[in-house]
């Protein structure tokens, strides 16, 4: 065949296509143009009636096949409807990200803030912060929608499964071990970024300035372990676990963060995957918490029932077993190939299909995306000039700055001080590096700064060596960054992990550092004439006993992945301009914690087979770094300086109590009563004095422990966090509302919440208060 004759009209033609495309790219999709005589008039484009009303008459307009090519995350056009394509599958874990499929910065807009990883976020335990950097993703998500550069508004986070095994790669994601402090997290997230005030309630009609998705539904804490895989690991977890370890973070998520999605994950629960599992999608998520929003596979979690779990035998059974459990979209193509089959072979009813489609385009409606052009509506106003703002980029810093976490400062080594230090020698192999700040389901940066460019605008003489080549250190020039240490005044090892040792589908096989940077740390704090400072970023907890007990080693440092702003924060602190204030949100165990089987989800310990528990609330193993640790340049103390109650009394109305072991009495909180548990609220004040020298913000915690330490207790629980900024010499108080029904209780192993009698204790810092109840 020969070419075809290109003439002036095809040349003319083909520019008009490209000036089509141009101008296209920077239009946001949207529907119902009130421009187009033959779309306006639709009842479903009439926002004066209610969501539910119109998206009954969109619905009923579709034909089957139409219907069908809406049940996947790349949704297509309806042109004869004037309905635009839309992508579900954009993240926001912590900050505009370039992950998924929706978001481009290919435009006006190159970048967006990128907050800390969210493990180190949650070291803050301060919520208003978490609410304040979520207002600022969701305003920079709809700015780059505005411009055309997001092709829907439907951020898939935050990630609230529970930090369960320090080895998860996808931990960093996380706020941390702790249900409730997950859950608060998840709550001023989804607050923050679907555009509700931080108290919630505030939502005009249900409208959204950007969609939150609670993520991963349910007991997925694991990628890669030995021959388990995400994708096919069936978790047995026991009704006693799901209730007050596992299911906590979604609940609080749905119920008080009104979240408009919730994802369900790969992995099967007691034998049932996920996204097949009604109780958990229908009775649960939308029966009992009141899911107003939609339902999301993870992605091609319905395919694998067929291809991968054996659970669906027939391409259309996975078709039938999700839609009928009530999931709504699937990330993937599953649906979108066999859901016409699965009608023609009558797996499912044509009805089961516009149940799903009223949930998606409902929540389509709440995002504006059905008014007409979004720009000249609410939020419209959100231009590009909020992605990368002064004030979200300060905020970034702040992040960085209230949540790493000083976690040695032997004979008050640090800060340093930026006039008597004359030379520092910097030597890690990502300590000039920029991208590993990031973590995982990173965008890109407003600003790329190094850690060691950080510490360069406090020491003019800095010397660097990367002391391996590579972040798993299986070479190490420790001679020549050993001569380095020698002639510096001080020295700032960066040392750690980065995103190939642990990230999605990659859990860490080992606890302590990788390959040699122990050895590399250790002779360079030998050889240097001060101790040294070691600069931690992992996502994950690593083993350090060494330096811990190294008198060389002056100063521990864990930023996490502390994002754009973590280079500042970090100099910051070491030059005293920023005390450190951040606690840790998970345990750090020992590199003996690796013979533990990942793939047991039992929280609780069981002595008689020497099975230790997980996270700080169960595990009677030894630590490394408690949860909730973290120094300060300052010094602090605690005193209760009131507490309400120091007694409890509940009493059941049917007159009998309910043993689960033999030494502790206990009342189900059903049995209770609503009234009984609001005069039983205690108020606790505690003091709080800054004795040092230097002003700092610090989150104060209060936990309570009881007097019985059988495997079935808790050994403690936090059941409150608030922060502090104290100037020095200061004090202050600080309240908090203890609510018995809520904090005093557990789940036995029927999964029923309840009361244990006995001698409980409330604890802050080194002190605490005794409470005893009675049932």
């Amino acid at each position: 065949m020969g070419h075809p004759i290109i003439t002036n009209k095809f040349i003319v033609t083909f520019i008009s296509v490209l000036l089509f495309l141009r101008t296209e790219s920077t239009e946001p999709p949207f529907s119902c143009d009130s421009s187009n005589p033959n779309t306006s008039s639709f009842p479903f484009c009439n926002n004066s009636l209610p969501i539910s009303q119109r998206v009954n008459d969109l619905v009923s307009r579709l034909t089957v096949d139409e219907k069908i090519l809406q049940l996947v995350n790349g949704a297509p056009e309806i042109p004869r409807l004037g309905i635009s394509a839309y992508e579900w599958w954009s993240e926001g874990l912590h900050g505009v990200s370039r992950h998924g499929k929706g978001t481009f910065f290919n435009g006006t807009i190159k970048a967006a803030t990128q907050f800390p990883q969210i493990i180190l976020t949650a070291s803050t335990f301060d919520e208003n912060l978490w609410y304040r950097i979520a207002q600022a993703i969701g305003k920079e998500a709809r700015a780059v929608y505005n411009a055309g550069q997001l092709k829907g508004m439907t951020l898939w986070a935050p990630n609230i499964n529970i930090f369960r095994d320090p080895r998860w790669g996808r931990g960093q994601e996380t706020p941390g071990e702790d249900p409730m402090v997950v859950g608060k997290y998840g709550v001023a997230y989804v607050r923050g970024l679907q555009g509700d005030s931080f108290e919630g309630g505030k939502l005009k009609d249900g409208h959204l300035q950007t969609s939150a998705c609670c993520k991963h539904f349910i007991a997925q804490d694991m990628d890669t372990w030995n021959n388990f895989s995400r994708y096919t690991f069936d978790a047995h977890v026991l009704k006693q676990d799901l209730a007050d370890s596992y299911e906590p973070p979604f609940k609080n998520c749905v119920e008080q963060g009104k979240a408009s999605s919730v994802m369900c994950a790969y992995n099967l629960v007691n034998g049932i995957p996920n996204c097949a599992n009604f109780d958990l999608l229908t009775t649960t998520a939308r029966g009992k918490w009141g899911l107003q929003g939609y339902i999301v596979s993870d992605c091609d979690a319905v395919a694998i029932m067929y291809t991968h779990q054996g659970y669906a035998k027939e391409p259309e059974d996975a078709v039938a077993a999700t839609l009928r459990a009530g999931m709504d979209v699937n990330c993937g193509s599953h649906l979108k190939k066999y859901t016409k089959s699965a009608l023609e072979k009558q797996k499912i009813q044509e009805s089961d299909i516009d149940r799903a489609l009223h949930n998606l385009f409902s929540v389509r409606m709440r995002l504006g995306l059905f008014n007409g052009d979004p720009r000249k509506l609410e939020y419209g106003d959100i231009s590009a000039a909020e992605v990368c703002s002064q004030e979200h980029r300060a905020l970034a810093l702040e992040a960085a700055r209230n949540g790493i976490v000083l976690l040695k400062n032997s004979d008050r080594l640090l800060p340093l001080s930026k006039m008597k230090t004359t030379s520092l020698a910097v030597i890690g192999p990502k300590a000039n590096d920029s991208e590993v700040l990031l973590g995982n389901y990173e965008g890109y940066p407003c600003k790329n700064v190094t850690l060691l460019q950080g510490l360069q605008g406090y020491v003019e003489n800095i010397t660097y060596h990367p002391g391996c080549d590579f972040i798993n250190c299986t070479s190490a020039a420790i001679d020549e960054a050993v001569d380095i240490a020698k002639k510096a005044d001080y020295v700032v090892l960066v040392m750690g992990l980065d995103q190939t040792l642990e990230r999605e589908k990659l859990d860490r096989t080992e606890l302590g550092l990788p390959g040699m940077q122990e050895r590399l740390v250790t002779a360079i704090a030998e050889a240097a004439s001060k101790p040294v400072i070691l600069v931690l970023m992992c996502g994950g907890p690593v083993d350090v006993t060494f330096a811990k007990d190294n008198q060389n080693i002056g100063g521990i440092l864990w930023v996490g992945y502390p994002g754009e702003g973590g280079a500042t924060a970090l100099a910051e602190i070491i030059f005293g301009k920023h005390n450190p204030g951040g606690k840790l949100p998970v345990t750090w165990y020992p590199k003996e914690f690796n013979k533990i089987p990942m793939n047991d989800m039992r929280m609780r310990p069981v002595s008689s087979y020497g099975y230790p528990g997980r996270t700080y609330r169960f595990y009677n193993g030894p630590k490394i770094f408690e949860f909730g640790y973290g120094l300060s340049y300052t010094n602090y103390s605690y005193s209760f300086a009131s507490v309400s109650k120091h007694q409890l009394h509940f009493k059941n109305p049917k007159g009998n109590k309910v043993t689960k072991h033999s030494s502790v009495l206990n009342i189900a909180v059903s049995d209770v009563g609503l009234e009984v548990c609001n005069n039983a609220m205690i108020t606790v004040k505690v003091g709080v004095k800054n004795g040092g020298e230097m002003a700092g913000k610090h989150p104060v915690l209060l936990f309570l422990r009881h007097s019985d330490t059988v495997d079935e207790v808790p050994r403690k629980t936090l059941i409150g966090f608030k922060s502090v900024n104290l100037e020095a010499g200061a004090n202050t108080h600080v309240t908090f509302d203890v609510k018995p029904c809520e904090h005093f209780t557990r789940a036995n192993r029927d999964g029923t919440f309840v009361i244990d009698e006995g001698k409980y204790f409330l604890l802050v810092g080194d002190e605490e208060y005794p409470v005893t109840v009675f049932v």
